[in-house]
């Protein structure tokens, strides 16, 4: 069976990593281990859609190349990642409709908030028909799930959780000897975290974490900090490292992800903020490498960590909160290690993308009739 898995917010082989795209990717992979092959109907970004015209003239070639593609395709539904007002779906309804085929949006948002503006009232406004006319919407956050249910009956409605393949992150005791060996850490607790050096939230989380990490190194508090990403906000975060963290740190750069889960297994605990983080995929696969996470209890990171058992998390806004929920972890070797076991067997058992997403393709096959 094959399915058209479009992303109107960002293509799923586009070259920037991010949360997003690897959401996508999860779910194309354990479509496939279902035996559903997903097609790329179209490339087309609708990001911003009501703030430039040009795209609405691009987006009918668009819908013109996704009929084509799904018709000689042959495919049996039509499946739309991460739709929001931002990048509105105006490719996917059309296609399903001429074919005949059920509609279905995975991730997708509804807020009502970008009604009240002229500038996103159009990006509101095509989301919402997008919306309605899903047979399907399927989603991974609480809050997106209370804010559909105010446009969608609940039977439309799907809560899945995010999924990722726990194994690619497994421990690795001989990388962890190697790693560690390189970084020349010998027993010091290692802290390890990751991100894009973005211009927005993602920097302001990094810095964050940086000054309290030097709030603790200033009180003697042993630690090593092992920092993975790279960006436009490299020369800013790494001359903070240094003021805040001297001969405390090192930047890797841009770790594949395929390679991460080693860089996990040498560290000891896992720290990243998470300022108004809407899920956050690395908390996922730092706990299937067995490290306990310290963020803050904003977004969607409770429902990725369990608090107190799996990870501590404080509250938005408190500082010295999260520099003692830091120090807890970075003192008792035998709470890290206990939590970092709960934080693996956490992820095995409520998110593996094989079982997650299983859900997602039995539905698929029940709507087109391939149950």
């Amino acid at each position: 069976m094959k399915v058209a898995l479009y992303a109107p917010f960002k293509p799923l082989d586009h070259p920037a990593p991010s949360g997003d795209r690897t959401i996508g990717r999860e779910l194309a992979a354990a479509l496939a281990e279902q035996g559903i092959e997903a097609v790329v109907p179209t490339r087309f970004r609708s990001r911003w859609f009501s703030a430039r015209p040009t795209l609405w003239f691009k987006a009918l070639a668009a819908r013109r190349e996704a009929l084509a593609t799904a018709r000689r395709e042959g495919v049996a539904a039509f499946v739309t990642y991460h739709a929001y007002y931002k990048s509105p779906d105006v490719v996917g309804p059309y296609v399903a409709r001429t074919l005949g085929i059920p509609y279905v949006i995975f991730q997708g948002i509804y807020s009502t908030k970008p009604r009240r503006r002229l500038a996103t009232r159009l990006g509101f406004e095509l989301n919402r028909r997008a919306l309605l006319a899903a047979r399907v919407v399927f989603t991974n956050r609480r809050l997106d799930a209370v804010n559909l249910r105010r446009l969608l009956p609940g039977d439309r409605i799907v809560a899945v959780r995010p999924g990722i393949d726990p194994a690619l992150f497994a421990f690795d005791a001989a990388a962890r000897r190697e790693l560690r060996r390189a970084w020349a850490v010998g027993e010091v607790p290692v802290v390890v975290t990751a991100a894009m050096f973005r211009d927005d939230v993602k920097s302001k989380s990094l810095a964050y974490l940086f000054t309290r990490l030097g709030e603790l190194a200033r009180e003697g508090v042993p630690f090593f900090l092992v920092v993975a990403g790279d960006g436009e906000m490299r020369g800013p975060l790494a001359a903070l490292a240094e003021r805040e963290l001297p001969g405390r740190h090192r930047f890797l750069g841009l770790v594949a992800r395929e390679e991460l889960g080693a860089v996990y297994g040498a560290g000891d605990l896992f720290a990243f903020p998470g300022i108004r983080e809407s899920l956050g995929m690395v908390y996922l696969e730092a706990q299937a490498a067995g490290l306990p996470v310290v963020a803050l209890a904003d977004g969607g990171v409770p429902e990725v960590v369990e608090d107190g058992i799996t990870g501590l998390l404080t509250p938005p806004g408190e500082a010295g909160a999260y520099r003692e929920a830091l120090r807890a972890l970075l003192v008792d070797k035998a709470r890290r290690r206990g939590m970092g076991e709960a934080a693996g067997a956490y992820v095995r058992a409520e998110h593996d993308r094989s079982i997650n997403y299983g859900t997602v393709a039995a539905i698929l096959r029940r709507l087109a009739g391939r149950a």
